[in-house]
């Protein structure tokens, strides 16, 4: 079974000292915290910062990230 998109980011940024914690409201996937630090931003969104959407096919979960050099600027701006 192969991970996610989303797992396999949350795991190499973990490895490297920056811990994120996501929340979803299918089907949005919003970055809620860095390092501690809640993030205020709002992007694609009314709720929270928008990083990526899951995928709507029964049975075929996939993970659309919105535009990933957006959020590391972002965790860039929180880890500094």
């Amino acid at each position: 079974m192969s991970r996610s998109k989303i797992a396999r980011l949350v795991e190499r940024l973990a490895k490297i000292g920056i811990n994120i914690k996501l929340a979803g409201n299918y089907p949005w996937i919003y970055l809620t915290s860095i390092n501690g630090k809640i993030v205020t931003e709002k992007r694609d969104s009314n709720h929270g910062y928008n990083i990526a959407f899951e995928g709507t096919k029964p049975g075929h979960p996939y993970y659309r990230f919105t535009d990933i050099r957006k959020t590391f600027k972002l965790i860039r701006k929180y880890i500094s």
